[in-house]
């Protein structure tokens, strides 16, 4: 059966990937970006675009729609510590905006992009729903407070809601993948050394206590991450607000990543030590046990190599649509 979806904050990376699932499961789909992160060419070709922001959000919706998929955040956790107040206003601010719109038009269900940052330094690994939350950026602490936010509307007016919590995102899925700016991933940065946009890759702290010293991250490849996001629509009962955390439950180091690029690339990466961060515990490993129980959700793509190879195939039809237009201009 079809319905009818408003995705906000489309034309971004996991946004994009979403709506171009949604599409193909034939539904219809309406992507609501201001464009401040997200890009107009990654808006899949069928959806319909809306160039606003998530306060103005009662402009377009209306009961029409089934339901709300919410991607539309400031994601970067460095700048969040600087410029805190821009991640409370637009993802707090702006999500009570879009909460109050939905209420008004009588839509409800929602599917929230959370993040595996609301847990901060992980007290049990794997990381359970049920494991203490201490986020240790404002970044984390704005979608830790969103997670409130949903859970008090969920009780106080039946909205039927699931909060996704990812670890790693990784991969592409079509024309859809990642273009952070700046960069902030360690898969992306390294496939930039590798195709010579980068003099090499920082490792930061060899001496962390894992097999070969370096930080351990779970991966999750962005199409099964879309899959996902399609179960919480139909797992979605109204009145309980669901958390779910989204990983394979492995990890991969740091080095075990640069490697994997180093074979799936045919290209060297230079690596350069440098010191540890503040904050960067030495193992996040997901839990997605409730995900299982909850939404029948599997990863299927939980191979390295293949995560790798995809993002790869992105990065250079990127680089290859970017000389394109160097040599028009």
């Amino acid at each position: 059966m079809s319905s009818k979806y408003l995705v906000t904050g489309g034309a971004g990376y996991v946004g994009s990937v979403v709506a171009q699932h949604l599409l193909e499961a034939g539904h219809t789909v309406t992507v609501l970006d201001n464009l401040a992160t997200g890009f107009r060419a990654a808006v899949p070709a069928g959806a319909e675009f809306i160039e606003g922001d998530i306060r103005d959000a009662a402009k377009w919706l209306d009961g029409s729609y089934d339901a709300v998929l919410h991607f539309a955040a400031f994601s970067q956790v460095g700048e969040s510590v600087v410029k805190p107040e821009k991640y409370w206003d637009n993802n707090v601010g702006g999500t009570m905006e879009l909460l109050a719109a939905m209420r008004t038009a009588g839509v409800r269900r929602l599917v929230f992009s959370s993040t595996a940052a609301t847990y901060g330094e992980p007290v049990n690994t794997p990381i359970t729903e049920t494991d203490p939350t201490a986020p240790t950026s404002p970044y984390g602490a704005s979608k830790l407070a969103v997670d409130h936010m949903i859970s008090g509307e969920a009780t106080a007016h039946g909205l039927a809601a699931v909060s996704l919590r990812y670890f790693n995102v990784a991969g592409a899925y079509g024309s859809c993948g990642e273009r952070h700016d700046p960069e902030s991933h360690l898969i992306p940065l390294v496939l930039q050394v590798a195709q010579g946009r980068r003099e090499a890759i920082s490792v930061f702290g060899d001496d962390y206590p894992t097999p070969d010293g370096t930080c351990i991250r779970d991966y999750i490849h962005v199409a099964d991450l879309a899959e996902a996001h399609l179960l919480a629509l139909d797992a979605a009962t109204a009145g309980e607000h669901l958390i779910c955390n989204l990983g394979n439950g492995n990890g991969f180091s740091v080095r075990e990543v640069i490697e994997t690029v180093r074979k799936v690339t045919g290209h060297p990466v230079p690596e350069v030590m440098a010191p540890r961060r503040g904050g960067d515990p030495a193992v996040l490993v997901a839990s997605a046990k409730a995900a299982t129980e909850r939404l029948g959700w599997h990863p299927r793509r939980a191979d390295l190599a293949g995560i790798v190879a995809d993002a790869w195939q992105f990065a250079q039809q990127l680089a290859a649509a970017q000389q394109e237009r160097t040599k028009e201009s």
